[in-house]
């Protein structure tokens, strides 16, 4: 099977994750909380979870539970959507409420982040169950999921323990754009170089390079662009529930348009072909 140790790639992302909300999220959980931070966390923490005992699974030669774990990714899926808007709501609560001067800066950059991180996995999920016949294509959509999560966590490590990856040196609010710039450019180097090892089976890689660099891009320039405030204003006056709503139903369909596109198997006929023949 490929990738033989993907395990310690999504292990790796999962330690980030958990180190870098260590100070923000972990140790003070006590202390109350938005429902969206919740979400977000429990969701991410599976996700990454299931695709590290998957990948353990299928080289383990445990198939019906790596099945099982990819059905459990239909209901799971949606979920880490939600989580995603739940936390975009929260940003625009606050950025609406210009609760900072720290929020009117990053703000619309965090806004357009979380959504073109949305608009990444959606798409990396759709094609996993599109080309779920073909493992690479499959294995590598799944397991580019992580590296779109890599940023957020990674960029409050490198602003608290290595402020010298910041090469970038910009001064006040903007100097947290810098590390995400930073933290997305090392993760794009990393699939790029997938890329280039197996260029027949690299479009997941490529393809999650291409969201990363589109992201750095949008979320470091975003506080310079006027339309960036309204716009973001515009997204928090709607509801709660109806863009949570879209959320479930916008993960809901990348599930199953993948499933109903994948091909049959070689050598398999559809059901209808196969009693047409009987």
């Amino acid at each position: 099977m490929p990738y033989r140790y993907a395990h310690y790639f999504v292990g790796f992302v999962l330690l980030v994750v958990v180190t870098g909300f260590w100070a923000s999220y972990f140790a003070p959980i006590a202390r109350p909380m938005p429902l969206g931070f919740h979400v977000h966390a429990i969701t991410s923490i599976m996700w990454l979870l299931l695709l590290l005992v998957q990948s353990i699974a299928i080289h383990a030669r445990q198939n019906p539970l790596h099945r099982q774990l990819g059905l459990a990714s239909f209901a799971l899926f949606p979920l880490l959507m939600l989580g995603f808007v739940m936390i975009i709501n929260v940003s625009a609560d606050r950025f609406g409420a210009r609760e900072s001067p720290f929020i009117a800066h990053v703000g619309p950059a965090f806004g357009l982040g979380m959504g073109g991180a949305l608009v990444a996995y959606l798409t990396l999920f759709y094609l996993a169950m599109k080309h779920r016949h073909k493992v690479r294509l499959h294995a590598g959509y799944l397991l580019a999921t992580p590296m779109i999560l890599f940023e957020s966590p990674f960029s409050r490590l490198m602003d608290a323990y290595f402020p010298w990856m910041n090469v970038i040196g910009s001064e006040g609010p903007q100097a947290l754009l810098d590390t995400i710039v930073v933290s997305n450019t090392l993760v794009t180097i990393f699939a790029l170089a997938l890329y280039v090892r197996d260029r027949k089976n690299g479009a997941p890689w490529l393809l999650a390079a291409v969201f990363m660099t589109a992201n750095s891009i949008l979320m470091w320039f975003a506080p310079g662009w006027a339309w960036a405030g309204p716009l973001f204003d515009a997204y928090a006056a709607v509801p709660d529930a109806v863009s949570c709503a879209l959320a479930l139903g916008a993960g809901l369909a990348a599930g199953w348009l993948g499933w109903r596109a994948a091909p049959p198997r070689p050598g398999r006929r559809e059901p209808r072909e196969a009693a047409a023949l009987a």
